[in-house]
């Protein structure tokens, strides 16, 4: 054996391993999900929706934070933004259904702001901390532009909306029952999903990695850091925008609050405990997570947030790679000490 062998039974899990693992978890998540209305109450099917935009919205900064090494603090302004986007052109009475139109403007606007945001940033070298900062001040200005813009927000009433009817290739969908509203979410979870994923394990997805893992590196190579950072952070701006605007729908009921500085960081939280390299690990950490949340606030509402900080301290400090990354090396043990 060389000095620099390594013994197979401490070998990290194959590519071919992890990506197996991957897909099989997401398999069968999306089998429990696409189940769980036949064996869950009438509540489970109303709330959930709610919390797998809040999923969504967690593998939008997977994608920035743990695949291109970028931590932001302005996913939930771009959920804000989504969500207002959708709600004031649905209820602008167009000749067009202003649901559609809404997604448009939701991920015009991610791609723009973000894009804008993001080229100036990178090009002027700002990273790490500098740039939480900035991400930081987008939700808040973002939560005072709506608190502002009363004439139009509702200011911190808040803007309500009514569920649209769908209308595709003549078939009209009303999504005014519960059921129906799961399974459209939960379509949109999935198209979320598979386009992120095959977005990961693309050429793009592989120069991200090679950026997050030595940008230098990958800058004396011939790539601009400064266009792929751009993108991708436009990518996860799109996609937390979509997201929102999913969100609005299904709740009825937008505020500025979905922009501020508390929902940013329970959305690092949510993907720094469920794993930030794995789209499913943070899906999941959307919806375990926030509906734990919601569960301890009802019955603690007074050491909820800290029960959340000590799960938040246990899982940076004793599962690396978050959750996700625990449950991946725990099933790859058999195929490690198989020689």
């Amino acid at each position: 054996m060389t000095q620099n062998s390594t013994p197979q039974s401490l070998e990290a899990p194959s590519k071919p391993q992890r990506l197996r693992s991957e897909a099989t978890i997401a398999a069968l998540v999306f089998a429990v999900l696409t189940l769980l209305p036949a064996l869950a109450d009438g509540y489970v099917v109303y709330i959930l929706p709610q919390y797998m935009t809040f999923g969504v919205l967690a593998m939008s900064l997977a994608l920035l934070w743990g695949f291109t090494g970028i931590l932001s603090f302005g996913q939930a302004g771009f959920f804000a933004i989504g969500g207002y986007a959708v709600g004031l052109l649905m209820s602008a009475q167009l000749p067009i259904n202003g649901f559609y139109l809404g997604l448009l403007a939701a991920a015009l606007s991610g791609a723009v702001i973000a894009g804008l945001i993001g080229y100036f940033l990178f090009s002027a070298g700002v990273r790490d901390a500098y740039f939480v900062l900035v991400t930081l001040a987008l939700s808040i200005v973002v939560e005072q532009i709506a608190v502002s813009q009363s004439q139009w927000t509702g200011g911190w009433n808040g803007m309500f909306l009514m569920r649209p009817t769908l209308t595709f290739f003549g078939l009209s969908f009303e999504l005014f029952d519960d059921l129906t509203v799961y399974y459209a979410v939960l379509i949109f979870v999935l198209l979320a999903y598979v386009a992120l994923y095959r977005f990961t394990r693309s050429s793009l997805g592989k120069i991200v990695v090679g950026i997050r893992e030595n940008e230098v590196r990958m800058v004396s190579l011939g790539v601009s850091s400064t266009f792929y950072k751009t993108l991708v952070f436009s990518v996860s701006a799109v996609v937390a925008c979509l997201a929102g605007s999913v969100y609005a729908v299904h709740s009825g009921f937008v505020s500025p609050s979905l922009g501020g500085v508390l929902f940013s960081t329970e959305v690092v939280v949510w993907v720094a405990i469920a794993g930030r390299t794995s789209l499913i690990g943070a899906l999941l950490g959307g919806i375990i997570v926030s509906s734990l949340s919601n569960f301890l606030s009802a019955v603690t509402p007074a050491y909820w947030q800290l029960v959340i900080g000590l799960i938040f301290i246990l899982a940076i400090a004793y599962f690396r790679g978050g959750v996700a990354g625990a449950i991946e090396r725990f099933f790859s043990k058999p195929f490690k000490g198989a020689a």
